[in-house]
């Protein structure tokens, strides 16, 4: 009688379904993912028939991961099926769209037990083509990793620092280079930018490991980033933060810029009052006076003025 594992795997467990040849579900289990769950997987399907002259074949929806390691120790054949393919699967089971890990562990087996030769398993590799494998997975990931972060730091540069892109055009990945690396680290901002020198450019692109063309380079970036480009507005310098409210007469600035600019003497003075034309807000009776809160004008008796 041939025997069927199919197995839904998660990040915390793992569902195990065992069938045989005429679908009958043969036992069910939940295993931890870790060395303690992969022996209890094993003396689970040891106790099904499973021998080192006839292992019992695996369906799984992932062809990498410690525990597929652990299943392919052996002459065992494991099928790594596409979750895509599984789902298609699922449906000749239920047309309701609900998901469960048992149930997935159960149409894994009988894919097995049903198509096992419309799939293929996975090659019996020696330990040293797997460890390959293991480390070209690691660079891919790396290389896509690295991608989607350019294409994320493109967008902003497109929104705020155009410049740069320009500037890193000419170069095969551009914004994955050192040199655009160098040029963000002492010019985040297409101000200080514009305000770079070929001396400091050189510098940075010495820095980032370039040893050929530094000067014609330098001058190349010198130009594009001193280019005239589309900006986003900066922030206002005014001391309230943005434009001067409308109800302040503009006697007031230059009232404060004659103190701050104006020689000082060795002989202490007393201080210049500050003008008293800012209002709190426009038509109220109050005003700012010199060091000190808002307080109401008074009358000559020295009564406050009633609010109207």
């Amino acid at each position: 009688m041939d025997i069927y594992c199919g197995i839904d795997w998660a990040e915390g467990h793992h569902d195990i379904a065992i069938m045989d040849s005429a679908g009958e579900l043969l036992a069910k289990r939940r295993i931890t993912d870790d060395a303690a769950g992969y022996r209890d997987l094993l003396e689970l399907l040891a106790e099904h028939g499973d021998t080192p002259q006839h292992p019992v074949p695996v369906a799984i929806e992932t062809s990498q991961g410690l525990l597929v390691a652990a299943l392919r120790a052996g002459t065992r054949s494991i099928y790594a099926v596409n979750p895509l393919s599984a789902a298609r699967y699922r449906d000749r089971h239920g047309v309701s769209k609900k998901k469960s890990d048992p149930g997935d562990a159960l149409v894994l087996a009988n894919i097995l037990r049903t198509d096992a030769h419309a799939h293929r398993p996975l090659p019996a590799d020696t330990e040293q083509v797997r460890a390959i494998t293991v480390l070209a997975r690691a660079q891919q990931d790396a290389v896509w990793a690295r991608q989607q972060t350019a294409n994320q730091l493109r967008s902003v540069l497109r929104q705020f620092y155009p410049a740069l892109l320009q500037a890193g055009a000419v170069w095969q990945n551009g914004l994955t280079r050192p040199e655009i690396r160098e040029l963000l680290r002492i010019a985040p901002t297409p101000g200080t930018a514009a305000r770079l020198s070929t001396a400091r450019i050189e510098t940075a692109l010495r820095r980032a490991g370039r040893s050929r063309g530094i000067a014609a380079q330098a001058q190349r970036i010198k130009t594009i980033l001193r280019g005239d480009h589309a900006r986003q507005p900066g922030p206002s310098k005014t001391p309230w933060g943005s434009r001067r409210p409308a109800y302040c007469s503009s006697s007031t600035l230059p009232a404060r810029a004659s103190i701050s600019s104006a020689p000082r003497s060795r002989k202490r003075s007393s201080p210049t009052p500050m003008p008293r034309s800012c209002s709190a807000s426009p038509g109220s009776a109050t005003s700012w006076g010199h060091g000190s809160w808002p307080r109401s004008e008074t009358t000559g008796s020295g009564s406050p003025t009633p609010a109207p």
